[in-house]
């Protein structure tokens, strides 16, 4: 409940909730028995499938939200809330997706995303928490020099790149020193990827902002005003998506283009629950693997939605199987 009221608290005038998007590294090659998809989200829910298609629920071993995945060195590595009474920030590792063992983070604070980059595992969370790891098990604390929430990190162009509250970005070479950069805004970044030679970061208010090199920042036009929660780079395409089921492409991260999911729920109305709890619709994380596009988030009943597409315009609607928010899905190569 804590971490609900922080989100709404931050994101009040714009409708923001953060997600946990974009396409994940990985070291290793795929095989039948292994699933190529898994998606994270509230109350310890994890969900695989082969194909993007059919999706089958996994036993967590934890009630905490779950809000980040990646795959890499022959491992998964999930990170979440510490809401349930843990005390610490929660990290799930699992050699195949289904079965789950969890790590000591070290941390109380909330961990948002994580991802794999130059021999190395980084977890960015609340309060501006950074932790590292060779092996996804043993981990340490890293500083980040900032006490806001860190929500989003990839690697490109031989650098880390994290962002989060207020417009907060921080770069480093190996994960371990971190440098504080001018984004030029106030508003919240949500996620960001690195594709085409550039940095592509989104956010609160449908932000936009590319880089070539991760220390300057361009601010690019969206052409919404709606949150941006999830960005990733597949068959020469960058794909947003984030609040009211919004969908962006680009071809280079400069232009974008609006385009339809293709559900007739994605109105913008609101949805109140049995306990009171106002929905509405919105898109958290993306991934490209497996030559298809798969999102991820939360329909106006409050159930998972995940939608599939080959090209980033035309969209499918997938069953979750499940009544829970999901907030991120990463492709295992």
């Amino acid at each position: 409940m804590r971490h609900i009221l922080i989100i709404f608290s931050l994101f009040l005038f714009s409708f923001i909730i953060f997600s946990c998007s974009e396409k994940e590294e990985s070291s290793t090659t795929p095989t039948t028995s292994s699933p190529l998809f898994v998606s994270v989200g509230n109350s310890g829910t994890i969900l695989t499938s082969s194909d993007g298609t059919t999706w089958t629920s996994k036993t967590s071993g934890t009630n905490e939200h779950l809000y980040g995945v990646t795959y890499a060195n022959s491992t998964f590595v999930v990170v979440g809330d510490n809401d349930t009474g843990t005390g610490t920030g929660t990290i799930l590792t699992s050699p195949d997706g289904t079965t789950w063992t969890s790590r000591t983070s070290g941390t109380s604070n909330e961990l948002y995303k994580v991802f794999y980059a130059n021999s190395t595992f980084v977890i960015v969370g609340g309060s501006g928490t950074i932790l590292t790891s060779p092996d996804g098990i043993t981990w340490t604390s890293r500083t980040s020099g900032t006490s806001n929430a860190l929500y989003g990190v990839t690697y490109g162009n031989s650098i880390f790149v994290a962002d989060g509250v207020n417009g907060t970005i921080l770069t480093s070479s190996d994960g371990t020193t971190w440098t504080s950069r001018t984004s030029g805004t106030s508003k919240t970044f949500v996620r960001v990827t690195y594709g085409n030679s550039i940095f592509v970061m989104v956010g609160q208010s449908g932000t936009i902002m590319t880089s070539s090199d991760g220390t300057s920042w361009d601010n690019r036009t969206s052409g919404t005003s709606n949150g941006l929660y999830g960005v990733t780079y597949g068959n020469s395409t960058f794909v947003a998506v984030g609040h009211y089921e919004t969908i962006l492409t680009s071809s280079d991260g400069t232009t974008w283009t609006s385009r339809t999911s293709g559900r007739t729920n994605s109105s913008g109305l609101s949805y109140k629950n049995s306990s009171g709890w106002t929905y509405t619709d919105y898109l958290e994380g993306i991934t490209y693997g497996n030559s298809i596009f798969v999102t991820v988030g939360r329909g106006e009943d409050g159930s998972g939605t995940i939608m599939t597409s080959s090209d980033g315009i035309n969209w499918t609607s997938r069953t979750s199987g499940t009544t829970n928010n999901l907030w991120f899905v990463t492709h295992k190569e």
